[in-house]
Order: structure tokens, then C-alpha cells, then sequence
């Protein structure tokens, strides 16, 4: 059997355990590490629904408990998200993933939920100065989308819980730096059940997400 011809669409998402499906289908918060890995289906995760009810092909970038600049209850303070980005292979360090055809039309960034969770005792952070480092890096890391993909993609920064007033301010400051392809979204929890592992979205709560972006990023200029 022949592979499948690729769609004229592309869509990529980026983000921490939400994008990545994290227990979505385990119907419980109570999950040890073996049932968690049965319950993660990244199939039914918001992006995938999205990208399907958007007729596109998707890519899906998460990294689990990882932030822009800090990582959930500050474990492993010498990386972020940002570290493994630009690897096809993640344990590779050095790794360089060279998109080839691979230029979406559209790129979802939702990152911001690990860096904002609660300081633990002996982190260098103070809320200031964290606040304005996750700023400075998601705007850097939205310059390197723009440079990686061109002034074709439109590029989405999801505002979520206690990053979202921080991810409006800088997709404020790209739009006055004259980059009006870049628009914030928040995502709504009204409706939300989290009933997946650990408290996060469950697949009814995907369901809902994408039901709800799907027809914003429709709206966008991109013609689709």
C-alpha cells in the first residue's frame, strides 16, 4: 500500500504535557507511571482533533513537565523547552532537525504552565524577574519560528491559567514590532473537566479545546 498523499495543510503545535495528550484517557487524576504511559494517547489530543477537523496534516511538539525558561517545581534548572526544539532526536544532544517539506501554514505555541507553577525553596526566581525572562524568551522564540518557517506561517501563542496575561503582552510586542501574523488565543477552561492524569486535560477536554480552536484558527487570514 502506497503512504498517503500529504495534505496542502500543514499545522504544528507546541507545548508541555497538554499538547502532548498527558493521561488524556485514563478517566482518573490517580495514575502511577505505568499507567500513565497506557493512558497518553497524543491521537486524541486537542492538536490532533484540530488538525483533523482542519483537514491538515500536524506535527506535535511537547515536552512533558517542561517551560520556556523554567521547568514544573523546578526540576532540571540547565534545560527548557526551548533546548530540544530544534532535535529530531531528543537524547541526542547536538541533534539538528532540518524540516525538509515540512512548512506549516499555521503554528500553535501553548507553553508557559510549567514556568509559571508554584517556586520551590531555592530557585533563583522571584515572580518579576521570571515574569519578564518568560517574556524575553517567547518573544526570541517566536523571532525563530518566523525566521524557520517565513513570513507565510501565522503563528498562534495560547494564553492559559498564569501565563495568559504574559503571552498577551508578547504577542502585543510583535504585533507593534510589526509582525502582524502572530495572534494570542486563550484557551477558555469553562467546561473542563480535567479528569486526566495528574489533573490535566482529559479527552473530553480535548474534544472541547478543539472545538473551540478550530474555528478561531479558521477565522485567521490563512484562507483556510
Amino acid at each position: 500500500m502506497s503512504k498517503p498523499a500529504p495534505r496542502d495543510r500543514q499545522i504544528e503545535f507546541i507545548g508541555d504535557s497538554i499538547t502532548v495528550g498527558y493521561g488524556n484517557v485514563s478517566g482518573t487524576r490517580d495514575c502511577n507511571p505505568e499507567q500513565l504511559k497506557r493512558n497518553t494517547n497524543t491521537d486524541v489530543s486537542h492538536g490532533a482533533l484540530t488538525a483533523q477537523q482542519l483537514d491538515a496534516d500536524y506535527q506535535i511538539n511537547g515536552f512533558s513537565g517542561l517551560g520556556m525558561v523554567r521547568n514544573v517545581a523546578g526540576i532540571c534548572p540547565d534545560v527548557t523547552y526551548r533546548t530540544y526544539y530544534d532535535r529530531a532526536l531528543l537524547n541526542v544532544d547536538g541533534d539538528v532537525w532540518q524540516p525538509g517539506t515540512w512548512r506549516p501554514q499555521i503554528v500553535v505555541v501553548n507553553l508557559g504552565s510549567n514556568d509559571f507553577s508554584d517556586l520551590t525553596p531555592g530557585e533563583p526566581w522571584t515572580p518579576d524577574s521570571l515574569a519578564a525572562a518568560y517574556r524575553t524568551a517567547y518573544g526570541e522564540f517566536l523571532r525563530k519560528l518566523r525566521t524557520r518557517y517565513g513570513a507565510g506561517t501565522t503563528l498562534v501563542a495560547v494564553g492559559f491559567d498564569r501565563n495568559a496575561e504574559h503571552v498577551r503582552q508578547v504577542v502585543e510586542a510583535r504585533n507593534d514590532a510589526g509582525d502582524s501574523g502572530v495572534h494570542y488565543w486563550f484557551l477558555d477552561q469553562s467546561g473542563l473537566d480535567f479528569l486526566g492524569s495528574d489533573g490535566h486535560t482529559s479527552a473530553h477536554d480535548d474534544r472541547v479545546i478543539a472545538d473551540r480552536l478550530a474555528p478561531f484558527l479558521r477565522s485567521l487570514p490563512t484562507g483556510w
